[in-house]
């Protein structure tokens, strides 16, 4: 039986994600990238890089606080983008509230990570 590790899995998955999303992209790709275009890509690629280097423990909890404080850690520099270069003021204020909220859950979660850290882990199935 042909088995994957998760961690090629998720990798098999992203760059499946990123090879459509370029094809998708069409002529746009053949333009040479903007210094935004450039910074949005590098934060897009250290979240996957961080999610997908993220240890899987077998426990739900802190199996999803290690994928999504890098997820949400993308999202904040990705918001932080768009309020540095980005004029609509409707996206900037969306991007302030990223900034804000996905902020302060990474600080949940990563207080809520100490707290399982420190207690006996409990798989579950």
């Amino acid at each position: 039986m042909f088995s994957l590790d998760s961690k090629l899995l998720r990798t098999s998955v992203i760059t499946v994600i990123l090879a459509v999303a370029t094809i998708a992209s069409g002529p746009n790709i053949a333009r040479a990238a903007t210094t935004f275009d450039a910074a949005m890509m590098s934060a897009m690629t250290q979240m996957d890089g961080a999610m997908v280097a993220a240890p899987m423990t077998g426990d739900p909890d802190r199996d999803f606080v290690a994928m999504m404080v890098p997820h949400h850690r993308g999202a904040v520099a990705m918001a932080e983008l768009e309020l540095a270069s980005g004029h609509d003021p409707r996206l900037r204020r969306l991007a302030q509230e990223i900034v804000v909220t996905q902020g302060s859950e990474i600080d949940v979660m990563r207080a809520i990570a100490r707290d399982l850290t420190s207690s006996p882990m409990k798989v579950r199935k």
